[in-house]
């Protein structure tokens, strides 16, 4: 009997998009992942010009917008793990944007 051995690497980030709904990442080995922006308070709340600043980090492995102070991996997303923000924080940070 022989096995296959398989290889998994961890996703990672080839190019992002976002739009008024959703983000979505296209990954190197060509899937693409999406979630709802509203699980992503300060990408929801932030203007079009900031979600589009963003620096794909660690060989693709994670998601940085610095206008936002934002930052995601892309295994948290695919997992389909939302913004563990506080609504404190939350809050602070958007009387701070006023």
């Amino acid at each position: 009997m022989s096995t296959l051995a398989v290889e998994i690497s961890e996703a990672r980030a080839q190019s992002v998009r976002i739009d008024e709904e959703r983000l979505q990442i296209e990954l190197t080995d060509g899937r693409t992942i999406s979630a709802p922006l509203a699980w992503y308070p300060r990408l929801w709340h932030g203007k079009p010009e900031e979600r589009a600043h963003l620096e794909i980090i660690g060989d693709g492995a994670y998601i940085h917008w610095p206008d936002l102070d934002e930052d995601l991996t892309v295994a948290g997303v695919l997992a389909g793990r939302r913004s563990g923000e506080s609504l404190e924080s939350l809050q602070r940070w958007l009387a701070g944007r006023k």
